[in-house]
């Protein structure tokens, strides 16, 4: 009775806002900022009206926002995207946050990342990130889960009995197409009302820049299906598949025949400084990682990296088709869910491309 009346509500509710979405609004276009937060995990969003469609990114002005300590901060808009919310002509765009002193936050590391990605433009990398996440009811008990469910399905499952949200992810994914994200696919994951989608590949910035602006746009379709996303690692205690947020990396040499060897290679230069990425592939200094990389179904250990072909209990995994074919790409499925992606691409340009001479220890500012 309670599921038909909640039913009846909603169909209200989208009537009535359909109404207003219809009305005529002349050349006035909505373009809604997004930033990230500063914890390094949430998005912050507001939505300033201008007068015509912005025909790019130096179209949209400069706006201000107030942190948590009520300190002004500048957003600079950085990337934009179509709007598949209020729709055409409307916008989102991704800022970039500067503090009052007008330089970039201590919270964000997008420029430094852009930095990085300036120094090795010559090898054209390639990023591709799984995000995972975990659907919640809105008292943050698993999403939908009656009793009996068969909590542990494994990957890409089909059937009522076992898969919940499938709706929240087939519009998450429409939603991203619409706006332009580089949106590759999605699945359900091996625990009942876990899903997935993958980005890219991009060049360069390009990824942590789809990728948080994809993370917007869950947390909004999640809004209209009243449930939550969540990217904690582990938001279901006892649970022993953790949400991870694996890395695809190449460069040109990487994806060129005999691109193998360097693969291997930069498999080598991670090993060596293991400790070092893992404290910065979730934004609480290797915290998550702690409760989530513990050896237990297909993730690896915290305290030992490790390699191999076709394995995904390991550190970093070489595909099969990849080892087959002597070229491609490696997957670092160390980094969690909710890391920031700006920080797990400084970490492996530096450790991979840039060598020991010229890493920059961008997280102590020496």
């Amino acid at each position: 009775r309670c599921f038909f009346v909640f039913a009846a509500l909603q169909k209200i509710t989208m009537s009535v806002k359909n109404h207003y979405m219809s009305l005529p609004k002349g050349t006035y276009c909505q373009v809604t900022y997004v930033w990230i937060s500063e914890d390094k995990e949430s998005l912050r969003s507001k939505t300033k009206t201008l007068c015509k469609e912005p025909a790019g990114i130096k179209d949209i002005p400069e706006w201000f926002a107030v942190s948590t300590n009520i300190t002004e901060l500048t957003l600079v808009p950085v990337k934009m995207f179509r709007d598949p919310f209020s729709l055409d002509p409307n916008k989102l765009v991704l800022c970039e946050v500067l503090d009052y002193k007008q330089v970039p936050a201590e919270t964000t590391l997008r420029s430094k990342c852009v930095e990085v990605m300036e120094k090795v433009e010559k090898f054209e990398p390639w990023f591709g990130m799984e995000q995972e996440y975990f659907l919640l009811d809105l008292d943050r008990k698993p999403y939908d889960w009656p009793p009996g469910c068969r909590f542990y399905t494994g990957s890409c499952c089909v059937g009522s009995e076992i898969i919940h949200g499938r709706d929240v992810a087939t519009c998450h994914n429409l939603a991203c197409l619409y706006a332009g994200i580089k949106i590759c696919g999605y699945n359900p994951e091996a625990i009942t009302s876990q899903w997935e989608f993958q980005i890219g590949p991009c060049l360069g910035i390009e990824m942590g820049d789809h990728l948080w602006m994809a993370r917007y746009i869950l947390h909004r379709v999640c809004e209209e299906f009243k449930v939550i996303a969540t990217l904690d690692v582990q938001p279901v205690s006892g649970h022993l598949c953790p949400s991870g947020g694996h890395v695809n990396f190449s460069t040109k040499e990487m994806r060129s025949e005999g691109g193998l060897q360097y693969i291997e290679e930069a498999i080598k230069k991670l090993s060596r400084r293991h400790s070092h990425h893992l404290s910065v592939y979730d934004p609480h200094g290797g915290a998550d990682n702690i409760r989530r990389l513990n050896s237990q179904t297909i993730t690896s250990s915290f305290k030992e990296f490790s390699s191999a072909v076709a394995a995904r209990d390991v550190s970093v995994r070489i595909p099969g088709q990849v080892f087959r074919s002597g070229h491609g790409y490696f997957e670092d499925r160390r980094p969690a869910a909710n890391c920031d992606p700006y920080s797990v691409m400084i970490a492996m340009i530096e450790t991979c491309l840039l060598g020991d001479e010229d890493q920059v220890s961008w997280l102590t500012g020496t």
